[in-house]
């Protein structure tokens, strides 16, 4: 059968105009920012963007940082609102970043803001973590990852490593994972400021899990999730953990409830954002835009890292 020219041209333009459509979208970033609010307000403006510098399938990692650094954001926030600072800032050290959205397909009510992840099951999650993870490892050639969590995202790496695959505890030298950063996490639950508390007290948890979805609730510190986390300690062996706190947590609460102890064959440093630094007065979800904890993240990461600046910071944005 003949085919008109015209026809076949038409028919090539399409199809580039649509890989070049999907191309796009695919790789689409979104801008630097200096604060959480404005970049909440960037992602809601511009759906399923990467923060800047993440993403890149096509990065090998040097021989200075031979591990991939993959970002995981916390309840109700998403890849780009929580790393558009910090993310550019690693990428600029010469680390291979990534950062995935994960948690936003349970039947919650706020799954009708599509900005908004981190909200179902954190043994799920964990899961899509899981595969995140394989396929950054596949794609940079590397042997293992390190995971930088805020608020959930550090309580989840804690679950993966346990749950999932990230660590081997029969010999550690196989695990996926060599370093977990955390900033603000849930390690032991959360009284929210005493809101759980208080809706626990009043039989409202189960309901508020309909509403809210089901990661809040199980980061409630009497939760039967927390419980099962934490039961064999707060460690695993082979793995080096930074804690991270702020005393002006109003989210992860009583603050210190964050920092962890050492098991076997594991370190941890537990790590105050104040201490030296008085006037960095960074909340829940300010702090992973301080330039304190981008750089205390950084040394996490690389010990030879300069020391994190003291830079006055407001508590909330």
């Amino acid at each position: 059968m003949h085919i008109p020219k015209y026809v076949t041209a038409v028919c090539a333009t399409a199809a580039a105009t649509v890989l070049a459509t999907s191309t796009s979208a695919a790789a689409e970033t979104g801008p630097e920012q200096d604060n959480f609010l404005p970049a909440m307000v960037h992602s809601i403006l511009h759906l399923d963007i990467d923060p800047p510098g993440a993403n890149d399938w096509n990065c090998r990692p040097s021989a200075a940082h031979p591990r991939p650094v993959v970002l995981v954001h916390g309840t109700y926030e998403n890849r780009y609102n929580n790393w558009a600072r910090m993310s550019p800032e690693l990428k600029a050290q010469g680390y291979c970043v990534y950062a995935l959205d994960y948690g936003d397909t349970d039947d919650a009510g706020v799954a009708l803001a599509p900005t908004v992840k981190g909200y179902g099951d954190i043994r799920k999650s964990s899961k899509e973590l899981a595969a995140f993870v394989d396929k950054v490892l596949a794609a940079s050639g590397s042997g293992q990852v390190d995971l930088v969590g805020h608020s959930q995202g550090g309580t989840l790496a804690r679950w993966y490593l346990k749950a999932d695959g990230g660590a081997n505890p029969t010999d550690p030298s196989k695990n996926k994972v060599k370093k977990v950063v955390q900033l603000g996490a849930t390690n032991h639950g959360t009284t929210m400021s005493g809101i759980e508390t208080l809706a626990d007290k009043l039989h409202m948890l189960g309901p508020g899990e309909k509403l809210l979805g089901k990661a809040g609730i199980q980061q409630y510190e009497k939760s039967d999730f927390i419980k099962e986390l934490n039961a064999d300690g707060d460690t695993v062996p082979g793995i080096d953990y930074t804690v991270i706190g702020t005393k002006y947590d109003e989210i992860t609460t009583p603050w210190q409830s964050t920092f962890m102890t050492a098991g076997p064959g594991a370190t941890v440093q537990n790590i105050t954002l104040q201490e030296g630094c008085v006037v960095d007065l960074s909340a829940h979800l300010s702090m992973t835009y301080s330039p304190r904890a981008i750089g205390l993240v950084k040394r996490a990461l690389d010990p030879s890292a300069p020391a994190a600046p003291c830079v006055p910071r407001a508590p909330a944005f």
